[in-house]
């Protein structure tokens, strides 16, 4: 007989993982998107809450992790709960504490004795230990855990599922189970929309372009209309294959194929399009919408009821179409998160962050195209990239089967490469393993150089590339990297001729971004040169991630900036640091934060958007916390205080922190 849980039925995955947890195994669980692996967690937490041991719970991304504490805080009530992204620390003693990975990483790796009591620790979309720049993080997470600690590992589907539960085992040497779920309990169907033939299938769509090529000069037409752009920009070409149009889709869509996520991969492209639909008049005002909206608006200040993007969102949402990215103020993304809960929205516009985590499926998923832009270049998703999306598609209980459909821009149309996307995610998880120069200084101050060596062998990159036997890795290979860090330590004094710690090293341990060139300038006589404001400069400096189309009305290159610029320009330790080079630029972010200017009026100075400058505010917030902890001077726990003070009260009333 089928195990009932929380009033519903559960599926054998689940049944499964819910036995491994009695037994107190470790669990791996490799399952669809929205099929229900978060039901795991909370059976952890209830198995747990009546105990003296603690639950972490770790989510990739701040807005999951926010998500997730206020989910956790209904149903087990707020005195239970705690939060830790960085720069928002809420109730640390809690029994079940929600977290970046990033912190719980840097909690085990400084051995924080707060871990010790910890039960299991529960890491959702594990599947992040493919991302070339943060996956070391998951890995680390798993091998300097206490032995202790049970993992439950909750991801999309990976096939070598059982590869990564074998590592975990063979280090942690207790027993790790596997389960795995390849079907959907809302089934998908995979569509695709083309300007010309509207919703169709794949195999249609190819036959119909196969005849198309035939047409004399189709094949040119595209290499033609390219050098034509090329040539003049503003000369059309009097042919045209026009591309697919996200309005005719809707459309096409109709009444019965909504709720519909649009996902398309610019936070701006989320509002245009919105707005573009929204004027179609398609959709007819909803009173009830125009209603919550009123009442849940009514407190707002009036610089927030004013942002233009406010405005935007009212607008759509009385016709049931919204918008929804990382780039929004936090109390708009609630207003439209409810309002796609309640079944009120018909059309949202969003960007791949509404995909990890958030559990808010829809009738129908919409590509706004099957390439991405990752900071480089456009490249093709991956089948995880696509199957995380394409998975909100369907909601349990209510659809037969859930919608995807992608727009075809036929310039770009290969037939096997979207076939392959499309049939299965078959992208396995590899090791991303990189020693940072925090994990090296944190090891040599935790461990002898025999446990050092042995903990450098544990990586998942060890174990795939040497299996069984990777425990027998040649020791120059795995500390190749680790002498030259160290080397690179002792010249610049934060380990002495015996490998131990110097002052500035110990400083080291508990800074996680830019440790060398903080260490260098607040471990040392540096900052002690500086004005609060110059201090507060440099660190927002060392934050700030400059992009081209970022623009500022004014910039305050007043006598402190001046004589600040001159001091990190000359100094060895800080001269080479390429950060500076935009201090000008965030003196227009700094500068009227000292001077008492509000969270808006400083909007108003730049065309970033809310929850981007939010967000930056809260990295140089992160940054001043882990100084504060880091220091043992009171003058510089001082000026971190002054800092902290300055941040929280520019994002009263608009951020929790």
């Amino acid at each position: 007989m089928a195990m009932a849980y929380k009033g519903l039925t559960l599926d054998p995955f689940q049944e499964d993982s819910i036995h491994a947890i009695e037994a107190n195994q470790s669990v791996v669980v490799s399952a669809p998107t929205g099929s229900g692996k978060t039901l795991c967690a909370d059976y952890i937490i209830d198995k747990n809450k009546n105990t003296k041991k603690r639950i972490i719970y770790t989510a990739p991304i701040k807005a999951l992790s926010n998500q997730k504490y206020k989910d956790f805080s209904k149903e087990y009530g707020e005195n239970a709960v705690g939060l830790m992204t960085g720069d928002i620390v809420i109730n640390p003693g809690a029994k079940v504490l929600i977290m970046t990975t990033e912190i719980y990483r840097n909690m085990v790796l400084t051995s924080d004795e707060s871990v010790a009591d910890v039960e299991y620790v529960i890491f959702d979309e594990v599947h992040y230990i493919n991302d070339p720049e943060r996956g070391s993080v998951w890995e680390e997470s798993v091998i300097y855990s206490p032995n202790s600690v049970r993992f439950l590992c909750l991801s999309a589907t990976i096939p070598n599922a059982e590869e990564f539960a074998d590592w975990i085992s063979a280090i942690k040497g207790h027993e790790v189970i596997t389960v795995r779920s390849d079907v959907r309990a809302v089934p998908l169907k995979h569509m695709f929309y083309d300007f010309e033939l509207g919703i169709t299938d794949l195999k249609f769509l190819n036959n119909h372009l196969e005849e198309a090529k035939k047409m004399p000069g189709y094949n040119s037409f595209f290499q033609n209309r390219s050098r034509g752009r090329n040539k003049n920009k503003n000369k059309r070409s009097r042919e045209k294959v026009p591309d697919p149009d996200h309005v005719a889709l809707v459309r096409d869509l109709g009444p019965d194929r909504v709720p519909c996520l649009f996902f398309t991969f610019s936070r701006k492209d989320t509002q245009n399009k919105a707005k573009e639909l929204t004027r179609s008049n398609i959709y007819k005002r909803d009173p009830k919408i125009a209603t919550f909206c009123r009442d849940a608006m009514k407190d707002w200040s009036k610089e927030i009821s004013q942002l233009p993007t406010t405005i935007l969102l009212k607008e759509c949402l009385q016709k049931g179409i919204g918008f929804h990215h990382a780039g929004l103020l936090p109390a708009l993304k609630e207003v439209v998160e409810e309002l796609f809960s309640k079944g009120w929205i018909k059309v949202l516009y969003t960007t791949e962050t509404f995909a990890v985590g958030i559990n808010m499926p829809a009738k129908t998923v919409c590509f706004n195209d099957l390439r991405k832009y990752d900071g480089r270049s456009f490249r093709p998703l991956n089948t995880k990239e696509y199957f995380q999306i394409a998975g909100r598609a369907g909601r349990r209980g209510i659809d037969p089967e859930g919608l995807v459909v992608s727009l075809i821009y036929r310039r770009h149309f290969n037939y096997k490469d979207i076939k392959k996307l499309t049939y299965k995610d078959v992208l396995p998880i590899q090791s991303q393993f990189k020693l940072s120069v925090n994990t090296t200084i944190n090891i040599i101050d935790q461990h002898t150089p025999e446990q050092i060596e042995h903990i450098l062998r544990q990586s998942f990159y060890s174990y795939q590339k040497f299996g069984k036997k990777w425990n027998d890795v040649p020791t120059d290979r795995v500390l190749y990297r680790y002498n030259r860090i160290v080397k690179k330590l002792k010249r610049g004094g934060f380990l002495d001729e015996d490998n131990k710690l110097t002052d500035k090293g110990m400083f080291a341990t508990k800074i996680f971004v830019n440790e060398i060139i903080i260490s260098e300038i607040f471990a040392t006589d540096i900052y002690k040169q500086m004005s609060d404001y110059q201090v507060l400069l440099t660190l927002a400096a060392l934050c700030y991630e400059a992009k081209e189309r970022t623009k500022f009305k004014k910039r305050f290159t007043n006598k402190e900036y001046s004589v600040l610029l001159s001091m990190l320009s000359s100094n060895p330790a800080t001269k080479r640091e390429k950060s500076f080079e935009n201090l000008r630029d965030v003196t227009a972010l700094v500068y009227p934060l000292y001077d008492g200017k509000t969270f808006f009026e400083i909007l108003e100075n730049t065309n970033l958007l809310e929850g981007d400058l939010i967000r930056f505010y809260g990295q140089v917030l992160d940054r001043v916390n882990q100084i504060r902890k880091a220091s043992v001077e009171s003058e510089l726990v001082e000026k971190m205080r002054f800092c902290r003070d300055l941040i929280k009260h520019s994002l009263e009333g608009i951020y929790m922190v």
